[in-house]
């Protein structure tokens, strides 16, 4: 049985203190942590009085580069250096409480800091507008969208169950500024140089400004003694259809669609195995796939606003470990698969012709620890 607690901690650590959906590139999907607490199905927990607390942190990192169209990459913007190159770290800050052996309430705040370079925005890719070809930042940080949440257990685990199944259901508040703004440079008609105060990147931005819900399902299964299968799915319904903040108010008309930013939905799942070492108590390793990005219509409400929809499928090993009331994930996606699909103001060309382009990293390195009071 001891074996059997360790595997499902450590199963569960990665699958709850691990963000759902983590940008990995200009395919805006924010950074969003899951309903549950680390280790919500372990006995060793649940044998404990009810109302105990869980404080955790989540480090992320990516650095997308690569610009897509559909699922074509277009390796001549790296050979050119024109492409934009997002660099995202955030810290997640969460509190849970666990007000019995199935139900528990968390909530999480993101802090990030975004550093966005590219050529396009300030003097223009093209050598006629840009001879030296300069590349200039621009950057966001402070506080995300907050989530409070709370999640379920469908089977009591204290009855340990070989197969569990967790509901979640939270609500996301505008907290972060999706209103952020940063110097971009310009030239003058004589050729020099001049800045202005413009709205970062959607990408960048540190909130949607939008009020979402959050539905997640997550559960395990044992495959053998050392061996456990999981999986989870998260869905961010955004009803809000745009956010008011103009792209480009230097613009001298503005696009009905695509003039401010759109509040978009968002999605992730996880799919995979973890298996315990017995040599090394607590430690377990952990191989699956992982699906996250941001559709191109909305399940609920209107669907204008510029957002850059696709996914991304990833290969995901990760490390996890338990001692006491401390675990600790190490998770590392792979992207193998990206598609920056059609938005829906693409799709409003008669021609069929427009598909925009977005960024993606090759991976995300993802760090957690949370420990129990």
């Amino acid at each position: 049985m001891k074996i059997l607690f360790t595997i499902a901690l450590s199963v569960v650590s990665i699958l709850i203190t691990y963000t759902s959906a983590s940008s990995q590139g200009c395919v805006a999907v924010r950074h969003m942590s899951c309903a549950a607490p680390a280790g919500v199905n372990s006995a060793d927990f649940f044998k404990q009085r009810n109302g105990h607390w869980q404080l955790s942190a989540g480090y992320r990192f990516f650095r997308s580069y690569k610009h897509f169209v559909g699922d074509a990459e277009q390796t001549q913007r790296v050979e050119q250096r024109t492409n934009v190159i997002n660099v995202s770290h955030a810290l997640d800050l969460g509190i849970t409480y666990l007000v019995n052996q199935r139900l528990s309430f968390s909530a999480n705040l993101p802090v990030q800091y975004n550093d966005r370079s590219s050529l396009y925005e300030h003097y223009g890719n093209a050598v006629a507008q840009n001879p030296d070809q300069k590349r200039f930042h621009t950057g966001s940080q402070g506080i995300g969208d907050l989530r409070i949440s709370g999640s379920y257990w469908l089977i009591n685990p204290v009855k340990l169950p070989k197969a569990n199944l967790a509901v979640g259901l939270g609500v996301k508040l505008p907290t972060g500024n999706y209103q952020a703004t940063d110097q971009f440079h310009k030239l003058d008609k004589e050729g020099k140089d001049y800045t202005v105060e413009l709205p970062v990147d959607q990408s960048i931005q540190l909130g949607d400004g939008g009020v979402g819900v959050s539905v997640e399902l997550q559960g395990y299964t044992q495959v053998t003694k050392t061996m456990t299968a999981y999986a989870n799915g998260f869905y961010l319904f955004n009803p809000r259809e745009t956010n008011g903040v103009l792209r480009n108010p230097l613009a001298t008309t503005v696009d009905p669609i695509i003039g401010y930013f759109s509040v978009a939905d968002q999605f992730a799942a996880r799919l995979g195995l973890s298996q315990s070492l017995p040599f090394l108590p607590g430690l377990s390793v952990m191989l699956g796939g992982r699906v996250e990005g941001v559709p191109a219509h909305d399940a609920i409400g209107g669907s204008n606003g510029f957002r850059r929809p696709g996914y991304i499928v990833s290969v995901e090993p990760g490390l996890a470990y338990m001692k006491g009331r401390f675990s600790a994930a190490l998770t590392v996606p792979v992207a193998v698969y990206r598609n920056r699909i059609k938005s829906y103001y693409d799709l409003q060309d008669p021609a069929g012709q427009r598909h925009g382009d977005a960024a993606f990293a090759d991976y995300l390195v993802s760090l957690n620890v949370a420990k129990w009071f």
